[in-house]
């Protein structure tokens, strides 16, 4: 089996400090925390569980307290003795060293459940004891964390077996797996439960409540030996929760995660490569909570699938689920969920738009997005063209074209195209409709949106062409040539030679918005620019002279006025900045998708363009990618700590940088 790990040396003082680890569990469940054994977000969680609406994704385990006892120089805390973290097949691995004890942790999540097992193994030494005292504070993930506690209920079922039910949520279960079988030498130790408060300095860093109660019911007291132990922690009933002991998870999951590597694109076995086919494998997942949903698509025949769009507090959102598709799923073998993300998003059309997201626990879409529908052509467009699959494109076909027609006539929002020139308009107050709204007012007719525009026109004429709709094909076409040409005469800025921004905004039907911004990039990138050629070069090197950076592009010039250096600070500070000059990761593809289009056969250049990356997969969460950057250096990580587009368009760049290079 191929085998990737990423090791970083805890042996200088402070080395963990600001890293982080996540593992998944295909349901969009998770367990993460800081790499010295610390929870220090009010999301992380030892079991972050999926839950049925209208839950939805619940802390229902906290933290460990791990004590090692009966050790020669007396008990310790075991993060005291950290010496190293590593990834084996993307898994987590810490090793601890005191004197001559040697000791190994490992987490996973078996694929498909809500259950979470931490294996523990005596590596070398002898057997010593571990007293593991859970804490928990059971509530949504993204809830405040000065929420109160729900009253306990415990039950015991037997030596290291536990049930522990708060309010209104199904129950916690945990047990100790030891040697020759459950619970053999392990045993419960309750105190009457004992509550805390526990401090999350991230939320102190971005000024939301930093602290709140935690609850512990006891101690959880096992001999470690040669044979290890385990703690499973699950919301699944018993027989799902105990189907697999740890070592056997363990397998299962390596073998699963190689069979991800055996089917990726060839270009993916090197570099780091590998490690972000299994960090891509964390954003795609079952939404079977979502009961509706999943009884309408099953009664046809369908399957439901979904993306999370960044860890850990966003959920499935339109615009990111079709940038992230080709990346996440076309790239590394596995097109029948791609096909089962665009069925699944399909379903949820209202007024000819798709979802801006689908709220975590809820089952209706909100729908205020003017780009997300437009994504939701070119992702169509990349996965016909990965699999041919006319039976989807049949499917479908009814939806486009109710799509085209809503947004000609005008939809919700203020999203329509406008009869004067056929390119396409948006805006409300109130309402943030492109994905660069966030404190950035984008009311009129934005320079992204109408290149997706044009490039949904155009891909919808070949399919309407290929399904034998002449007339259909030659109202599309025309609508393509007209926004075309509106487009080349009313975003072209010669007075700087890039793009403006936005056209027709809402300071009076003259203005034009002539910022520097990331935005152009699309007219030029996408498969059907709608930039004249002659114009790419100078869109293209404006852009990598003002906003590249090694990770990512910049969302303004640091020129402009109202340029922010940092992502940082409380919710206000980092609003303001969001689109003010933050480096956004998923745009490197788009503008290396440009960049080659104006160097054509240097994909050696090209390639170097990801090379920060590198560094950055060991500084941030470990093995993936965040979702935004500091716009001046040292560009520090900031944002969710895995963020799907930024994983989906590095996979899709370096494929990109690979097959140029080949040919």
């Amino acid at each position: 089996m191929t085998q990737v790990e990423l090791s970083i040396s805890l042996t200088v003082p402070g080395a963990a400090a600001g890293k982080e680890w996540m593992v998944v569990n295909g349901l969009s469940g998770y367990a993460s925390g800081t790499l010295d054994g610390r929870a220090d977000r009010r999301h992380d969680g030892l079991l972050v569980a999926a839950l049925p609406s209208p839950f939805g994704r619940t802390i229902l385990l906290d933290r460990l307290d791990e004590v090692v006892t009966g050790a020669e120089g007396g008990s310790f805390r075991l993060f005291e003795s950290l010496v190293e973290f590593r990834l084996e097949c993307g898994l987590p691995v810490w090793l601890f060293r005191r004197g001559g004890l040697v000791m190994e942790r490992r987490v996973v999540m078996p694929y498909g459940q809500n259950t979470t097992l931490i294996r523990y193994a005596l590596l070398e030494g002898d057997p010593v004891g571990l007293d593991l005292r859970p804490w928990m504070h059971v509530r949504g993930n993204d809830g405040q964390a000065d929420q109160p506690l729900h009253r306990p209920t415990l039950t015991q079922e037997g030596a290291g077996r536990i049930e522990i039910t708060q309010g209104p949520y199904p129950p916690l279960r945990l047990s100790l797996l030891g040697k020759g079988g459950l619970g053999e030498g392990g045993r419960l130790i309750l105190d009457g439960g004992r509550t805390e408060d526990s401090f999350y300095p991230i939320e102190a860093e971005r000024d939301y409540v930093k602290s709140g109660p935690v609850w512990s019911p006891g101690v959880l007291s096992i001999v470690l030996d040669e044979a290890g132990v385990a703690l499973l922690a699950s919301a699944e009933p018993w027989p799902v929760a105990l189907a697999l002991d740890s070592d056997q998870a363990l397998a299962a999951e390596r073998e699963r995660r190689r069979r991800l590597l055996a089917r990726a694109h060839p270009s993916l076995e090197t570099g780091m490569a590998p490690l972000l086919v299994y960090a891509a494998d964390a954003f795609l997942f079952d939404p079977r909570g979502r009961h509706d949903l999943v009884a309408r698509a099953h009664a046809v025949g369908d399957q439901v699938r979904s993306v999370i769009a960044g860890y850990p507090w966003f959920n499935d959102w339109g615009r990111d689920t079709m940038i992230s598709l080709e990346g996440l799923t076309l790239l590394t073998g596995r097109a029948d969920e791609a096909k089962w993300i665009l069925r699944t998003f399909a379903s949820y059309e209202r007024d000819g738009l798709i979802p801006n997201n689908i709220p975590d626990g809820g089952t209706d879409g909100v729908y205020h997005a003017a780009d997300a529908t437009l994504w939701f052509f070119h992702a169509l467009d990349r996965y016909l063209t990965a699999t041919g699959d006319d039976e989807t494109l049949g499917v479908l076909m009814p939806i486009l074209t109710r799509i085209l027609d809503k947004h000609r006539a005008g939809t919700r929002f203020g999203i329509g195209m406008d009869a004067k020139d056929g390119l396409l308009r948006q805006g409300i107050e109130g309402y943030m409709l492109t994905w660069m709204d966030s404190a950035t007012p984008r009311r009129g007719k934005a320079v992204e949106i109408n290149a997706l525009w044009y490039n949904a026109l155009c891909v919808m004429a070949g399919w309407q062409k290929a399904r034998g709709d002449a007339q259909g094909a030659a109202r599309t076409e025309a609508d393509a040539a007209r926004a075309k040409a509106s487009f080349n005469t009313r975003f072209w800025n010669p007075a700087t030679g890039f793009l403006f921004d936005l056209v027709d905004g809402e300071d009076g039907p003259d203005f034009n918005d002539p910022a520097c911004r990331s935005n152009q990039i699309l007219a030029v990138s996408l498969p059907h620019p709608v930039l004249e050629p002659s114009r790419w070069a100078a869109v293209v090197a404006a852009v990598e002279a003002r906003l590249l950076t090694p990770y990512g592009l910049r969302s303004l010039d640091p020129a402009a006025p109202d340029y922010q250096t940092s992502y940082s600070g409380g919710l206000h500070s980092r609003d303001f900045a969001y689109h003010r000059g933050t480096v956004w990761a998923w745009l490197m593809g788009p503008f290396l998708d440009a960049w080659l289009k104006v160097h054509p056969g240097q994909a050696s250049a090209a390639r170097r363009f990801l090379d920060g990356f590198a560094d950055h997969m060991g500084e941030f969460c470990v093995g993936t990618v965040a979702e935004v950057f500091d716009g001046a250096p040292p560009h520090t990580p900031r944002g969710c700590t895995a963020q799907a587009w930024s994983v989906a368009e590095w996979l899709r760049a370096w494929v990109l940088t690979g097959e140029a290079k080949a040919g």
